[in-house]
């Protein structure tokens, strides 16, 4: 399939980067990602090793809709944990420095 990323053509194929992307370890995902084969893997790291282009030179979108296209499973922001953990969190951390004292 023929797909522009960072205003260069490329034919791409299914096979072709499962190809590419076997062997290569899996970055934590932070942002959108992209399921190849049993792995998950963040969106700018697949358009990297596919296109050999600097994460720079393209957007996630350009990579998520080639990728969508040939069949690929894409995935979102991961959600957001609830509030309350975030100020349970400032809690714990609160009373471990203790409490302030009167001067």
């Amino acid at each position: 399939m023929r797909c522009v990323i960072a205003r260069f053509p490329f034919e791409l194929t299914k096979s072709g980067v499962l190809e590419s992307m076997r062997g290569v370890k899996p970055e934590e995902v932070t942002g959108e990602s992209v399921v190849i084969g049993r792995r998950v893997y963040p969106v700018k790291q697949v358009g990297q090793v596919v296109t050999g282009q600097d994460r720079r030179d393209f957007t996630v979108r350009e990579v998520v809709l080639a990728m969508t296209k040939l069949g690929f499973t894409c995935r979102g922001l991961p959600s957001r944990p609830d509030h309350d953990l975030d100020l349970d969190a400032v809690r714990h951390a609160s009373a471990a420095l203790g409490a302030p004292t009167a001067a």
